[in-house]
């Protein structure tokens, strides 16, 4: 990314908010590609154009390899939140996360790890979900909470399409993805140990934002809520994508450089992108009883027939059936305690009492 367009986006992206604290989030490919220099700038830039006693954020995703000390005392000095890409243990981590002489990763992004915690940078894991660690649920929880000390974890499903092109095309998908049961019986299984011992301890974006859903909250993760198209995606170039799993030529809105990023947003082909999720939700969706949490999942996912055959139920479908269904008593009862003023904790000993 020029610094013309670095410089463009921050001043854009602030001037187009109207609350007091704001967040750049750095994705790639790999974000630390850039040298430190870049983000530097980024800084410079963002004290440049922020508003007076307006807070910035950074977070930003990383697959952990190139960490060092240099990498991991910017992050601290500079409180960025930091997303590592962690699988689970070694054995199913390295069975897809190799570099590109077909290496192993573990042990260099377990060496950015213990650098980030030795800095005090805040950060997260992000586990995807996939044909290797799928049938291990309890082992990569219990790495991620035992071994890396992870009190924040994100559990993604790899559904991934298989074609020549890498775009949202076809019904097939690749060898790696995730089995649509599987990944609701992944969850469960981790559900289950989590909502008797680790409740205010463990922070499982899943389960939050579903326990969000039982007390009647709107979706707080897009895939999750009813329309979509607040997650645009931005390219080192300028353009300016539908969302980041959509970064193809029919999905591309315009360049922030020449159209000003608050018009993309309000054009009129984002704002059909975002209601489309709702305006073709199969009637099959429509009828179901966990649809207030699920809301059909991402369009993105959207690769099959219902039994009816109406195109348009997600991959995901069986699995987020299974998880909603499977946790329906104890999120009552959590919601409940919310309700209360009592603390959703208390759920491990009402549970233990049942």
């Amino acid at each position: 990314m020029r610094d013309e367009v670095l410089e463009a986006y921050t001043r854009q992206y602030i001037e187009a908010q109207r609350v007091p604290e704001v967040t750049f989030a750095w994705q790639g490919g790999e974000p630390t590609l850039m040298d430190l220099e870049f983000f530097e700038r980024a800084l410079h830039f963002q004290r440049k154009y922020a508003r007076p006693g307006m807070k910035i954020h950074n977070a930003l995703q990383t697959n952990g390899v190139t960490l060092d000390a240099d990498w991991c005392k910017f992050f601290g000095d500079n409180k960025f939140l930091i997303g590592l890409s962690l699988d689970g243990p070694r054995q199913v981590h390295d069975g897809y996360r190799k570099d590109r002489g077909g290496q192993p990763t573990f042990e260099r992004v377990m060496r950015g790890l213990h650098l980030l915690q030795e800095y005090n940078v805040e950060f997260n894991t992000l586990t995807t979900v996939h044909s290797l660690n799928v049938p291990h649920p309890l082992d990569v929880y219990h790495f991620l909470r035992d071994e890396v000390n992870s009190a924040f974890m994100q559990f993604i499903p790899i559904v991934e399409r298989d074609n020549e092109t890498g775009y949202q095309q076809g019904n097939k998908v690749t060898a790696r993805s995730v089995g649509g049961r599987q990944y609701g019986e992944f969850l469960t299984a981790i559900f289950d140990e989590w909502v008797r011992r680790d409740v205010d301890r463990v922070y499982v974006q899943i389960f939050d934002v579903t326990l969000g859903a039982w007390l009647g909250q709107p979706g707080s993760l897009c895939i999750f809520a009813p329309t979509c198209g607040a997650a645009l995606a931005l390219e080192h170039n300028g353009d300016v994508y539908a969302c980041d799993h959509y970064v193809e030529p029919k999905f591309l809105l315009g360049n922030m450089l020449q159209t000003n990023l608050p018009a993309l947003v309000a054009s009129h082909q984002q704002i059909k992108f975002g209601r489309d999720k709702l305006k073709k939700l199969s009637r099959y969706c429509q009828k179901c009883e966990v649809r207030f949490a699920c809301h059909g999942g991402c369009p993105k996912n959207r690769i099959l027939r219902t039994p009816a055959g109406e195109p348009g139920l997600n991959y995901l479908c069986e699995g987020y059936k299974h998880f909603f269904t499977h946790v329906d008593t104890p999120m009552k009862m959590m919601a409940a305690l919310i309700r209360q003023g009592r603390h959703p904790a208390e759920v491990m000993n009402l549970l233990k009492k049942s």
